[in-house]
């Protein structure tokens, strides 16, 4: 009986430190001892780094220009170097402020640059111990800009209005005097009305030409429908379209002072051939073209 008891003791007591050893493991393993541990995070940029960081390197004031293109002057050269020393005496990864900049930094710094091609500090640097090549002299200078302001000029709105009139005048008289001609005909009344306003003789624009003397009275004018009273108003749709072409055309070859082609520039009267004026016999005829006889002094 008694080693019957010893037995069941000793098998109790075995049991009893394998549960104490399953609970000291749990509690090694579940114990929340690095709950009050705080996370590892990047420690936050400096104020004073931050606002060095929005200043350009020549200035906060300065007018940037293109990469390789600015002059490396003393100023230039001593504003970087007391930037790059602002901003290394900032202690930004907590193991003290960053070494002086020097000679020798300075010039590893553009030596590391150089190494990927069209480093900046480089070109600066050559364009400074270069001979300065002088800048050539405007071609634009206030006494030039003055002669052009008085010999004529314009706003470019004034010009681009006067050619749309040009054009507007060119295709009223092309469709009053030839719109049943053919294309070359109308050609033609065109080129005598271009070769006016390039003569000496006539007013010097396409509108002065068409409506010469037209404020003199009924018939006093050159062309017929710009003193005959009636309504200019085109009435033909078709024939006002082809017109309206034909004038952008020749007022183009008109502005840049290319010939029309279809007479010769000395052909400055035409008449059609229901009529004989008086004055057709003063004039040499150059040219018969439709419905209209064509002549040069």
């Amino acid at each position: 009986m008694q080693n019957s008891g010893k037995g069941k003791f000793g098998r109790l007591a075995s049991q009893g430190l394998a549960l104490c050893a399953a609970a000291l493991v749990l509690f090694v393993t579940l114990s929340p001892s690095h709950a009050n541990e705080s996370p590892v995070l990047p420690a936050p940029i400096p104020e004073a780094v931050a606002k060095l960081r929005l200043q350009p390197a020549i200035g906060p004031t300065a007018v940037p220009v293109r990469a390789g293109e600015q002059p490396l002057t003393e100023a230039l050269l001593a504003n970087y170097v007391k930037r790059q020393q602002e901003l290394r005496s900032v202690d930004v990864t907590l193991a003290g402020p960053q070494p002086e900049l020097n000679t020798e930094l300075l010039m590893g710094y553009i030596a590391r640059g150089s190494l990927g091609g069209g480093n900046t500090a480089l070109s600066a640097i050559a364009s400074f111990t270069e001979p300065a090549v002088p800048r050539p002299e405007p071609t634009v200078t206030p006494d030039l800009l003055a002669a052009y302001v008085e010999s004529g000029y314009q706003p470019t709105a004034k010009r681009v209005e006067f050619a749309d009139n040009e054009r507007q005048c060119l295709a009223q008289a092309i469709y009053h005097e030839a719109r049943g001609e053919t294309a070359t005909g109308q050609l033609a009344v065109a080129n005598v009305i271009v070769n006016r306003a390039r003569s000496s003789k006539f007013p010097s624009s396409l509108c002065g030409v068409v409506y010469q003397n037209a404020d003199k009275g009924r018939y006093r004018c050159q062309f017929t429908f710009a003193c005959d009273g009636r309504d200019d108003t085109p009435s033909e749709r078709a024939a006002w379209s082809r017109s309206v072409a034909l004038a952008g055309k020749v007022y183009a070859e008109y502005a840049t002072g290319q010939e029309i082609g279809v007479l010769p520039r000395s052909a400055l009267y035409y008449h059609t051939t229901a009529v004989r004026p008086s004055w057709a016999s003063t004039f040499s005829r150059v040219a018969a073209v439709d419905s209209h006889i064509f002549y040069a002094p």
